[in-house]
């Protein structure tokens, strides 16, 4: 625990970088990208890097490129599904009342229980 003589947000080695001890920076170029909802993403790149087509948008989540004319489509969101909604889709109520009643049966025969 510090006794508060401690010179705070120090350590050593942590006066500023000169370029000659840390070396020269790499040159680099700010990109925009640009979603359906008119959002931009700025992003910066080394010069020599291949540029990504596309980039997700920042604020919406959604697909956005370089060209603001003509941004990419919203992706389709497919709603989430539980395993429930998955087995109600396959199985009718009917069908859904009989394994029930197989399955209760085969539990009570393991038990020895009469139905």
């Amino acid at each position: 625990m510090s006794n508060g003589h401690a010179i705070r947000g120090t350590r050593i080695g942590a006066n500023p970088g000169l370029h000659s001890e840390r070396g020269e920076p790499v040159a680099r170029q700010t990109v925009s990208y640009w979603c359906a909802n008119g959002h931009e993403t700025i992003r910066s790149f080394a010069l020599y890097v291949e540029l990504p087509g596309e980039w997700d948008c920042m604020r919406c989540g959604w697909p956005a490129n370089r060209d603001r004319a003509n941004p990419p489509d919203r992706r389709t969101v497919k709603p989430y599904k539980s395993h429930l909604t998955y087995v109600r889709e396959r199985r009718s109520e009917e069908e859904a009342e009989d394994l029930l009643a197989e399955a209760l049966a085969a539990r009570a025969a393991t038990r020895g229980e009469r139905c």
